[in-house]
């Protein structure tokens, strides 16, 4: 009987910790949030229409519409009420006046669990470091309400650079 108790303890911590480890893949990072703010979404008024990257737009795709973002730019935009997640794609325009950072389909509302709400705050994240370093190539200046940053790639590269050139003028200077 003591056998049988301590194993379900055990299983049941087991399943306790795995449901509480994070995966390396969703783990956060701060450095790929790129901007928060106000979501909203559109559907039937809009589907079957031209986007701005003259696609057909469709409402149960999961797809966006940011004031400034490159075309095909894919980011992961977080719910901050509920949490919920999803990747969407850019392929239109939001006016430059909205007060929104991002207007999302139809479809990745429900996925979201915004529809009652109309609009939500949300989290903006590019998916990769990279991701950060080939949208801030898309522009000569970066829009102020959006944040790309990256690891300093430079001064690593700078360091490096610096003690190879110290060890080969030693080396030169030995022979």
């Amino acid at each position: 009987m003591k056998k049988v108790v301590l194993i379900v303890l055990l299983a049941h911590f087991c399943l306790i910790f795995s449901l509480k480890a994070q995966s390396p893949f969703t783990a956060p990072d701060s450095l790929l949030v790129i901007q928060e703010g106000i979501a909203s979404y559109y559907g039937t008024r809009f589907h079957n229409r031209r986007t701005a990257n003259g696609e057909i737009y469709d409402m149960w795709q999961f797809t966006a519409a940011h004031k400034h973002l490159p075309f095909g730019t894919l980011l992961k935009v977080t719910n901050k009420k509920n949490g919920s997640q999803a990747v969407v794609r850019i392929n239109d325009r939001l006016p430059k006046s909205s007060k929104r950072i991002i207007d999302l389909s139809k479809g990745v509302a429900e996925h979201l669990d915004m529809v009652n709400d109309g609009i939500v705050p949300v989290t903006l994240e590019l998916l990769s470091h990279h991701a950060i370093d080939w949208v801030k190539q898309q522009y000569q200046l970066v829009p102020s309400d959006i944040r790309l940053r990256s690891y300093f790639h430079d001064i690593a590269y700078t360091k490096d650079e610096e003690i190879i050139k110290s060890t080969l003028k030693e080396s030169l200077q030995k022979k």
